[in-house]
């Protein structure tokens, strides 16, 4: 986990949400009052977010006292206490819905994560995330991904070359694109690797012939097309099955070989996870 880059989501986050003062508990509760909250499940799934949590509570007031109950990861149930925060209760109040916001959708990323990796135990297959990200909260949205027990795909436009239908098509073709790329990467000195989207068997097969790239991607292939794609690749570059990717369809493109499954439900048509903080 990158410290700086936390910090910085996490004080924007605060002043977004604190501007000039909590004036609701500036209002009505005394300046030197204490008290304890604790944080209650009250769904099943996958906890994730509890050391973010911390990280608010710490940047709100260090004073505050965190007893830990569960961990990131853990497969949570209603009823089941995650954590305890006592101390100023000013505090508590300024660091509770920011907390909720956090540990909630990170919840429901990581168990919607978790139920995919699920359904493709026993394959090869690891599952991605996508760039189908909340402004802002990409971080830790891919954070939970990865405590569901997936993996990420490129963090954004920087750390990989991904060149999708409107690249090839805008470069004027699939081998316009490859070699543009790559002479790109040279001019730069830059050493990161290239993807390449193909919708059909004829523009997998000119990717093949042309080579130069390290994954291809097929884009909205059925699990029929992606065995057979695999099958033409023979393991010369990585593979990943992405569009239309379902819990009721993602066991068939594992079993087809591929070595990655992208999934942008993961991150954008998740539920949050309800829990509550509430005053002891």
């Amino acid at each position: 986990m990158n410290n700086e880059v936390l910090e910085t989501i996490l004080k924007n986050a605060i002043t977004e949400d604190l501007g000039d003062g909590d004036h609701s508990s500036l209002s009505c509760i005394p300046a030197d009052a204490e008290d304890k909250a604790q944080l209650l499940i009250k769904q099943n799934g996958i906890l994730a977010g509890l050391e973010i949590a911390k990280e608010v509570f710490n940047l709100i007031d260090p004073t505050l006292k965190f007893e830990q109950f569960q961990f990131d990861g853990n497969n949570v149930n209603p009823g089941d206490r995650a954590f305890i925060i006592s101390g100023k209760t000013r505090s508590i109040l300024q660091a509770e819905r920011l907390v909720l916001n956090i540990m909630q959708r990170m919840s429901g990323i990581a168990t919607t994560t978790h139920e995919y990796v699920k359904k493709i135990v026993g394959t090869k297959a690891k599952i991605l995330d996508t760039r189908k990200t909340t402004p802002g909260f990409r971080y830790l949205e891919k954070q939970a991904v990865k405590i569901g027990g997936g993996e990420n795909h490129r963090m954004g436009l920087y750390d990989m070359i991904m060149l999708k239908d409107n690249h090839v098509d805008f470069a004027g073709g699939i081998k316009q694109a490859i070699k543009k790329a790559n002479e790109y990467l040279q001019q730069v000195n830059k050493n990161i690797k290239i993807e390449i989207e193909v919708r059909s068997i004829n523009e997998l097969n000119e990717v093949l012939e042309t080579g130069g790239i390290h994954r291809i991607m097929l884009d909205n292939f059925s699990p029929e097309q992606t065995k057979e794609a695999v099958q033409l690749i023979n393991n010369r570059y990585e593979t990943e099955s992405s569009g239309g990717i379902t819990l009721k369809n993602i066991r068939a493109y594992a079993e087809a070989g591929v070595d990655y499954i992208s999934v942008g439900a993961l991150t954008h048509q998740i539920k949050s996870l309800d829990m509550s903080l509430k005053a002891i």
